[in-house]
């Protein structure tokens, strides 16, 4: 069975954006990798964001404390190969387990799931180096669409057993941007 290689990143919504961003950025040392009025990515290490933050006051406007909306979002995981991630969607889906919102964020290839309680998983594959990612995060183009696009899983498991590999597999499609899911909140 394919498993992830690694522990991504942690996304928080909150409505103490500019609270959560600094406390983050001392306790862990953390750089800003990208930030917006809506939107920080954070990371200390190698991994071109260990935390984001979602601000829920632009996000959300007009919402409570409520802990369903503050808190975590959703934690990502890392798969070594689009194929693995791809063999991942497979054995998944013929257990009855479908991922909610299939979505190319420029940086990752991603697919999120909930558990039965609700909490949010992100399955991902890199789409490239660290130093890829960083420079992609600094473009106009990432300012202007940070979420990404959204893909049919299907059509990528096609290309997969067809023999396509991880460059074709990990190619940004064009489109528009990817609608959110209501419950999701962000990426």
């Amino acid at each position: 069975m394919v498993k992830p290689v690694k522990f991504a990143h942690v996304v928080y919504m909150t409505r103490r954006f500019d609270e959560m961003v600094a406390w983050y950025e001392d306790v862990f040392e953390a750089r800003v990798v990208y930030r917006n009025p809506a939107l920080a990515f954070l990371t200390y290490d190698d991994e071109h964001h260990r935390f984001a933050f979602g601000n829920l006051d632009l996000l959300r406007p007009g919402g409570g404390e409520e802990r369903g909306e503050i808190g975590v979002n959703h934690v990502a995981y890392t798969y070594a190969t689009a194929g693995d991630l791809l063999q991942t969607y497979a054995r998944l889906k013929a257990r009855g387990i479908a991922p909610y919102w299939p979505v190319h964020h420029g940086t990752t290839l991603s697919l999120y799931y909930k558990d039965p309680d609700g909490n949010r998983m992100e399955l991902q594959v890199d789409c490239g180096t660290l130093e890829q990612a960083n420079a992609f995060m600094a473009t106009d183009a990432f300012a202007a669409n940070p979420v990404g696009v959204g893909f049919d899983p299907e059509e990528l498991l096609a290309a997969y057993e067809a023999g396509a590999g991880d460059e074709d597999l990990l190619r940004f499609p064009e489109g528009p941007p990817a609608a959110i899911p209501v419950a999701h909140g962000m990426t």
